[in-house]
């Protein structure tokens, strides 16, 4: 139920005047990434860091402060990390965000 009211809350959250189709490029880019960073705070404040490890918070702090263009650098390892990459993966596709945009993946 937790999780549901969390997606309802980002989704809305998210609803502002979007152009993304009229933008192109560097805007785009940045506006993914500033919207992204957006959700990845709210999501981590109602989530929580319990069941979140250093390594997997560093490396999508990591993500974000590189403008969100390095791929496949954050792992999902627990129940609570494959939980928040969830939320995260909802919140991106409801803001036209393509899959391929998403920092994680892992090796093997």
């Amino acid at each position: 139920m937790r999780g549901a009211v969390l997606i309802v809350v980002l989704t809305a959250a998210m609803q502002m005047p979007v152009s993304a189709l009229a933008e192109t490029g560097d805007a785009w880019s940045q506006r993914k990434c500033a919207l992204y960073t957006d959700a990845w705070h709210r999501a981590l404040d109602v989530v929580g860091q319990e069941g979140i490890s250093e390594d997997f918070i560093a490396a999508h702090d990591a993500f974000i402060a590189e403008g969100c263009v390095t791929r496949g650098a954050v792992c999902p390892v627990t129940a609570q990390e494959y939980r928040l990459a969830d939320i995260l993966t909802i919140a991106a596709m409801n803001e036209g965000m393509a899959s391929t945009f998403l920092p994680f993946a892992c090796p093997g």
